[in-house]
């Protein structure tokens, strides 16, 4: 084991396999690594908190779901400098903003530079060799952004130059392949997560919704993209409605309603409907419409009563449940 050199470095840690090793290799030199996790209502934490567990460090968390910094994080996703991917994911403009915090802390933890698990083409946007230098370049950090799995195909580092950490121990890793990160994992006996989706802004129909949010609202709350992450989804004008699929996000629905409307039918079993924006006879009858559509009285030829009201069913109305073909015309696309 390498002798502790003192140095001290941050390290982004979102607790996939690629930045746990990453980090790995940097303590495999005697670096002090502080992990930095970015809380953020698009993706989840825990893989992070588990993974610096096992890597024995100090987890500093950057909380992305309070107001500023919820803002400003939104302010990039509605209008990324450099693009977005397959969905609404401004993955470039992602890396730059998150390392940017980062380069931020460095005083304050006495660090001398920053380490990150990325892969030279692992990803064809945003992990292209240009892609890499850009990040670098507009965060900030020239010289002093480290990547240990492709290390050594890439320009070196300030600590790399000066000796703080040997180059010749660290990979040439390029890539969609993660044949040799796997068999790194299993060298170090390090555990990891199944790789998967992780970040809600890749998801095409996350992005839908998303993108409806943003026509419709200019001053968006926590509380509006938890609500994009339950329920079917219906544009009414300006009016959005939100129609439970289970037991959970129904409770979920009740939870969140605040000063909203919600229906649910009288005498059949149905879903947690939400109404959002001005409440007039005809949402509200849309509305409940489409709570009987998908509820247990689907097949019913009758007007059903639909109990609604604000926090509580103190309101009743009769509708017919709605034809498939204006349910579509409703749903958000």
């Amino acid at each position: 084991m390498t002798k502790k050199n003192k140095t001290k470095a941050l390290a982004l840690l979102s607790g996939g396999l690629d930045s746990i090793l990453a980090i790995k290799l940097i303590q495999k030199q005697g670096v002090n690594v502080i992990g930095i996790n970015f809380s953020s209502p698009f993706f989840s934490e825990k893989n992070a908190i588990e993974a610096a567990k096992q890597l024995k460090i100090k987890l500093v968390k950057v909380d992305l779901n309070k107001s500023k910094n919820l803002y400003e994080y939104l302010k990039i996703i509605k209008k990324p400098k450099h693009g977005y991917g397959s969905a609404i994911n401004p993955c470039i403009d992602c890396r730059i903003f998150m390392l940017k915090k980062a380069k931020a802390l460095m005083k304050k933890f006495k660090a001398k530079f920053v380490v990150t698990g990325e892969v030279l083409n692992e990803r064809p946007m945003s992990q292209n060799l240009g892609a890499l230098k850009l990040v670098e370049k507009e965060s900030g950090l020239q010289g002093k952004l480290l990547r240990p799995l492709s290390a050594k195909l890439l320009p070196e580092t300030e600590v790399e130059k000066k000796k703080i950490v040997n180059r010749s121990k660290l990979f040439d890793i390029q890539g969609r392949s993660r044949h040799k990160q796997i068999e790194l994992a299993k060298k170090f006996r390090l555990s990891y997560p199944t790789p998967a989706g992780g970040c809600l802004l890749c998801e095409k129909e996350f992005a839908k919704k998303l993108k409806d949010l943003f026509e419709y609202k200019k001053r968006i709350e926590p509380r509006d993209i938890e609500l994009l992450k339950i329920g079917r989804h219906f544009r009414v004008g300006n009016n959005k409605i939100i129609v439970g699929r289970n037991e959970q996000e129904n409770k979920k629905l009740v939870a969140l309603a605040n000063k909203d409307f919600i229906f649910e039918t009288k005498d059949f079993p149905s879903p947690i409907t939400l109404l959002q924006g001005k409440a007039t006879r005809t949402t509200i009858e849309i509305a409940a419409a489409l709570t009987v559509s998908y509820s247990d009285a689907k097949n019913s030829q009758v007007q059903v009563t639909v109990n609604y009201g604000k926090g509580k069913f103190n309101k009743c109305v009769r509708v017919n449940l709605l034809d498939k073909e204006k349910i579509e015309k409703l749903r958000i696309k």
